[in-house]
Order: C-alpha cells, then sequence, then structure tokens
C-alpha cells in the first residue's frame, strides 16, 4: 500500500446496462495483476459479478468492491450495477467515491440509465472520465456519442483520443496528447502495445481534435493559453496539468475510446485515472455535525491524525457475521477497538478488518483515511450510518435513497419457514435499504415491497436459494399514494375523564395540497406553526406534529400514504391540569382524518420514464403498444437500423412489458424504465382500483 494518501483513487465504475461496465472492470483487474485469467460476462465468469443470480443472469446486482495497485497509484474500484431497479447500490456506491469512470455504448451513446448514474454523480460533484466503449460494435460512432454526452448529459467532453476506425474497421487509437498511433495486440490480450505514426489519411482530423482539445483546455492554465494563442508547441505536462484541474473541479470530463472486449483503450484510460481524478486529498473537505445539532457544524479532513470518522454505506449478510463496508473520511481504525454509531447513539465493536477483492478478502489490522474497507463485528449499524471515535462524536450527512415502487405478497410453505421468514427478510432490509417489508394483520400477509419486478424476484430467490425459505408470492402491487384537492379547515377536541386527572386536547388546523415548480404533487408532507399568544403551549406543538404526520401515513381512499398535503395549525386551547402531549397528538389524528374526508381525496399512481430501443421496422406496434397503456410518447430517435422511444406510462400497466415486447419484436428489442413522478389516476381506473380495495 502507498503511504501517500495522494496516490489513492476511490473510483466507480457507471454506465446503463449492457454498456460493458463489468467487462471494463474485469480488464482492469487482468491488466493490474488482480486476476490472471481474464473473466467473461457472457460465459458467467466475471469475478466482479460473484453472485450465482449475477452469473446466471450477465448482469451486475450488488456493487463490488477492489484493491487493485496501477504503476504508482492504488486502485480501490467499485463495479456498480446498471439496471434502475438496482439504483440504492449505484446511490450508496457513488456517495463514498471520490471519481469515476462512466462507460458509454459507442452504438448507443447516452442512454436512460446513463443519464441516472450521471445525475446521481453530479449530486455528489464526482470528477468523471468518459470511456467510449464497444467501439467495434455495428452501428458504432464516435462523434454521435460525443455530442450525445455533451447534449443529454450537459456536460463538457474533452477527448484525449480519436479512434483509428469504427465497427470491423476498428484497430486502435490516435493519442492526441503525444500525436501517435497506438495499435493493442488481441491475440496478447492487449497486453502488448504498440506506437507508430499517425496514418496520413487520418493526420488532418487528429490535427482538428488536437486544436479542440488546446481550445478547451486553455481556460484552465494561463500558460497554456499563452502558449496555445501563439500556436507555440505545447509541453505533455502542461497539458496533464490542465486536464487534472479542470477535471477535479469537475467542469471538463476527459474522454477515452476503446473497446473492452477486444482489450483496446484500458490501460490508457487507466493511467487517465491515476493522472486525473482526485486523490482524497484533493477532495474538498465535509460539513459534518454534532450528532442531535445539526447547527453546530464540524470540518472532517482527509487527516491521518485526525479522530476516526468513517460511513457504513453496504451491508452484506454472511454466516460468519454481516460485512460492513466502510469509507474512512477521517483518522485511522484498527481492528479490536471500540467505535460510537452516531446515527444510532451506540457503541460498536470492530472484531476484523478486511480489504476487499470481490468475494473474497484479506485480514489488515488497520487502514487510514481514504481507505475503503469492510469489517466484522457490527451489530446495530445500518447503510448510511456514521461511525466515529467515541470521545468525538460526529454525524456526516445520510444517504437518501428513493421509494420503492411495487409490492408483492409473499407467504412461507410450511410452519418452519414461518420460523425462518422474518430473520430472512431482516437480513434483507439490512443489506437493501430499498427493500421494505410488513406484516397485514387484517389478511395474515406479509408484504415487500421494491424498485421493480427484477428487484422482488431476485430478492425472494435470495430466499429461497440463498436463505432455503420456501415462499409463495402473490402477482406485484403498485404503491399508490393519496392526495388532497382543496383547502379546508378543521377543530378538533380530544376530552377524556376518567376520574382524577383527565386528558384534554383543542387544536384547529388547515389542511391543503402542496404542488412542486412543475405542478405535480410535492412528495413529501409538510407542518406548520401559526400559533400567536400561546393558545397551544410550546411543549406540545411537537406532539401535534407527530400526530398530523402520523394520521397522513394512511389516506382517506384505500388507505394509501397521503403525498403533496401541508398541516397548519392555526388556533386551539389547553387545560392547565388535563393538557398532555398524548390529548393533543390524538386531537391533531382526530383533526386530519376529518379534514381528509372534505378535502377532495384522490388516489396518485406511479408514473415511469420508459426508454425502449428497437429495430426500425417494429415503430408502429411498438408504438401502439406503448398508447394502449395510457403511455404518452416524449421523443423518438433513430440511429442507423434502430429507433429509441422514450415515453412515460403508468407503473401499473407495465407488468409483464419484458415478455410483452420480446414477442412483438422477435427477441430485439429491450427497454429501461424508472421512476419519474406521481400523477392522478383517471376517474373510472380509480373506481376499479378502489373496488378492488
Amino acid at each position: 500500500m502507498p503511504e501517500s494518501l495522494a496516490k489513492i483513487r476511490n473510483i466507480g465504475v457507471m454506465a446503463h446496462i449492457d454498456a460493458g461496465k463489468t467487462t471494463f472492470s474485469e480488464r482492469v483487474l487482468f491488466y493490474t495483476g488482480k486476476t490472471y485469467k481474464m473473466g467473461e460476462v457472457h460465459e458467467g465468469t466475471a469475478v466482479m459479478d460473484y453472485l450465482e443470480e449475477e452469473q446466471q443472469r450477465g448482469i451486475t446486482i450488488t456493487s463490488a468492491a477492489t484493491t487493485c495497485p496501477w504503476k504508482k497509484w492504488v486502485f480501490h474500484l467499485i463495479d456498480t450495477p446498471g439496471h434502475v431497479d438496482f439504483t440504492a447500490e449505484v446511490e450508496r456506491s457513488l456517495r463514498v467515491l471520490d471519481g469515476a469512470i462512466a462507460v458509454f455504448d459507442a452504438s448507443e451513446g447516452v442512454q436512460a440509465q446513463s443519464e441516472t448514474v450521471w445525475r446521481q454523480g453530479q449530486k455528489y460533484n464526482l470528477p468523471c472520465l468518459c470511456f467510449i466503449n464497444k467501439m467495434d460494435k455495428i452501428g458504432a460512432d464516435f462523434e454521435m456519442s460525443i455530442n450525445s454526452i455533451r447534449d443529454k448529459l450537459g456536460a463538457h467532453p474533452v477527448c484525449l483520443q480519436i479512434p483509428i476506425g469504427a465497427d470491423s474497421t476498428f484497430e486502435g487509437l490516435i493519442e492526441l496528447i503525444t500525436m501517435k498511433a497506438v495499435y493493442f495486440k488481441t491475440e496478447k490480450l492487449g497486453a502488448s502495445i504498440e506506437e507508430q505514426e499517425i496514418p496520413d489519411d487520418l493526420k488532418e482530423s487528429a490535427e482538428k481534435w488536437r486544436h479542440d482539445m488546446l481550445e478547451h483546455l486553455a481556460e484552465f492554465d494561463e500558460q497554456l493559453m499563452e502558449k496555445y494563442v501563439h500556436n507555440d508547441p505545447v509541453e505533455e505536462e502542461l497539458i496533464h496539468k490542465a486536464i487534472r484541474k479542470g477535471t477535479i473541479a469537475n467542469k471538463l470530463h476527459p474522454v477515452f475510446v476503446g473497446s473492452a472486449l477486444r482489450y483496446i483503450g484500458i490501460q490508457r484510460a487507466l493511467d487517465g485515472v491515476g493522472r486525473y481524478l482526485p486523490s482524497p486529498l484533493d477532495r474538498p473537505e465535509i460539513v459534518a455535525h454534532v450528532p442531535g445539532d445539526e447547527t453546530e457544524k464540524i470540518s472532517v479532513k482527509c487527516d491521518t491524525k485526525k479522530s476516526f470518522v468513517g460511513l457504513a454505506f453496504k451491508i452484506i449478510a454472511d454466516k460468519h457475521g454481516d460485512l460492513t463496508f466502510i469509507r474512512i473520511y477521517q483518522g485511522t481504525l484498527k481492528s479490536g477497538v471500540r467505535v460510537l454509531n452516531a446515527t444510532r447513539n451506540q457503541k460498536e465493536n470492530i472484531t476484523r478488518l478486511f480489504k476487499m477483492h470481490a468475494g473474497s478478502r484479506d485480514i489488515v489490522e488497520s487502514a487510514k483515511a481514504g481507505d475503503i474497507v469492510a469489517c466484522v463485528g457490527l451489530k446495530d449499524t445500518l447503510t448510511g450510518d456514521t461511525l466515529c471515535d467515541t470521545k468525538h462524536p460526529v454525524m456526516l450527512e445520510n444517504i437518501k435513497f428513493p421509494e420503492a415502487v411495487m409490492s408483492m405478497s409473499i407467504e412461507p410453505n410450511s410452519a418452519s419457514d414461518r420460523d425462518k421468514l422474518p430473520q430472512g427478510l431482516a437480513a434483507l432490509r439490512k443489506e437493501d435499504p430499498t427493500f421494505q417489508y410488513k406484516f397485514d394483520p387484517e389478511t395474515g400477509q406479509t408484504i415487500i415491497r421494491g424498485m421493480g419486478e427484477l428487484h422482488l424476484e431476485i430478492l425472494q430467490h435470495r430466499l429461497t436459494r440463498d436463505m432455503k425459505i420456501n415462499v409463495k408470492v402473490g402477482r406485484p402491487k403498485v404503491a399508490y399514494r393519496e392526495a388532497i384537492t382543496r383547502k379546508v379547515e378543521q377543530e378538533s377536541k380530544f376530552v377524556r375523564q376518567t376520574g382524577g386527572r383527565g386528558q384534554y386536547g383543542h387544536v384547529v388546523i388547515t389542511l391543503e395540497p402542496l404542488f412542486d415548480e412543475s405542478g405535480s404533487y410535492q412528495k413529501q408532507v409538510e407542518f406548520e406553526n401559526k400559533i400567536i399568544g400561546g393558545a397551544i403551549p410550546r411543549e406540545y406543538i411537537p406532539a401535534v406534529e407527530s400526530g398530523s404526520k402520523d394520521a397522513l401515513t394512511s389516506g382517506e381512499l384505500a388507505g394509501y400514504p397521503v403525498v403533496g398535503a401541508k398541516v397548519t395549525l392555526i388556533d386551539g386551547s389547553f387545560h392547565t391540569v388535563d393538557s398532555s402531549e398524548l390529548a393533543f397528538e390524538q386531537a391533531a389524528i382526530i383533526a386530519v382524518r376529518e379534514a381528509l374526508k372534505k378535502a377532495g381525496p384522490i388516489l396518485l399512481e406511479p408514473i415511469m420514464k420508459l426508454e425502449v430501443t428497437i429495430p426500425d421496422s417494429e415503430y408502429g406496434i411498438v408504438q401502439g403498444n406503448i398508447i394502449s397503456k395510457r403511455g404518452i410518447i416524449t421523443d423518438s430517435r433513430i440511429h442507423g437500423q434502430l429507433r429509441t422511444i422514450d415515453a412515460n406510462v403508468p407503473l401499473s400497466e407495465m407488468f409483464g412489458y419484458s415478455s410483452e415486447l420480446r414477442s412483438v419484436t422477435s427477441g430485439r428489442g429491450t427497454f429501461v424504465m424508472e421512476p419519474l413522478t406521481y400523477e392522478k389516476v383517471p376517474e373510472q381506473i380509480s373506481e376499479k382500483i378502489l373496488a378492488g380495495y
């Protein structure tokens, strides 16, 4: 391990499903000497896809972490999933990284999930390199890919390389910094690289691309600007310095090119990771706060000598005890010490520390700021919890995960399965923050909720195959919401006299709808206190807020949670002896429930953003199919023989869509979808849903 933090790179690989992300990661492991045999996704032998489910499906489900050396640097690499159902895996990985490599399919450019992961990365201000992969694929188009990065992502791509050929003629790349043509020997798995002069027919094009590159970089270095303006030769070191400065500031995104499957371009992209992406020292200080007081800020620095601060960002249930992944932001963590879980105010023991390599691990005695490690021994820690020195409590910002949009019932097959089910579900919940479950006493069923059909199906397989719990599952259900359409005022009293001290709470509230800038209902509910003159003492206000929000967790129409509503406390009264927090909480619950009946309640349904890629010849039938599902087509683009359709479609209409699309396109159509918003359910459909309820 390098002593210097400046040599560490915490990076993630992110992309749309099937852009070649895991193949890219496998090549990285091979070239860095971490594996001696090249794993292949299509053969089910990828190291980073180490779960049985991943190998069977050829997709990444959990983010796998590994540590590998490259030249003078050490990379902590996380390969994240591309499928939208596993968006939580991407979210929590990006939260703890310092930089990322975004992989794009050269024949598709930016796709739906590329936009989502890019947005997630930008939320954490994550510097990013771009790798245009699959240049050997039919329909590969380098310029189209660059334009789509610029137009769709609002990014600032700066090409450091251009491809030699495309499709079946793709054979290497031109380095615009050194102005050399680079060829990779495929028969030697790309380990042998040959540099030559640029072919005559490509010299003019290479000069033009280099000119564009220097023009972009000039704004990041005055010396380079001067040389560029006066047409003087520019030294390589000056170019590297400007690229690094712009990349770390997240104002430009260096672009590399190649084909992971044909071993072309990976090593040069790795050089780019070391040269241009930030070390933990280059990232801005994190602003944390004192537990329980968000106003008192604490600065967390990447300094090994300060007190320990880390974030638990992933948990894997293991037969030897839960394995908790930690990103260390400050100080040093040793095995055998006690730490404080500041989120839950619990002390925890770090029994052992490991450096991870996908499914295997190496024991280490200690780890420092900037490291990503796994440990065993933590009992009460969950994803997103802050761990710190027991004498210096610190609270980092938690990770926010998207809400589950789909649910289905699950029932154990036998009495022994019934006994094991709660433990199995609790283990899955600990691992996956977007998975939720609850027991419904009315039906006697357990309801599980997740991000989509694939997500729920894989969770079910985890229960049956990994945990040996046999279960029957019901048809997936949609997570509807309720909202209100008008503002109402409501008064309510909670009065109980039972001899001796009674209960007295009296509130007057208004309940009104809340919309965001786009005119859609907001996702959350709000509470405002407008009491003046002490009509209700201050100590009872939190109880009114708690009761109000509690009442909104179950709506008037069908018991779905209410969203986009605001409760305002405007008046009330109290009794000097009989008033209590309980009385005011109950008064608020009664008031909100009565107000919901009068506020014109409606049903909302989740709307999904759908992207379908099909042969252009099938456009008519697929378009008609989407419209029949109450879908609204927002865009349609042709690229070569393929057409991409963007649409907004209600989730309730999308069950079983994968098999429908396969049958109408003879297996050649693909789609991805992600949650977009909630919208009002049409009247006649709402009536059917409520009749079923």
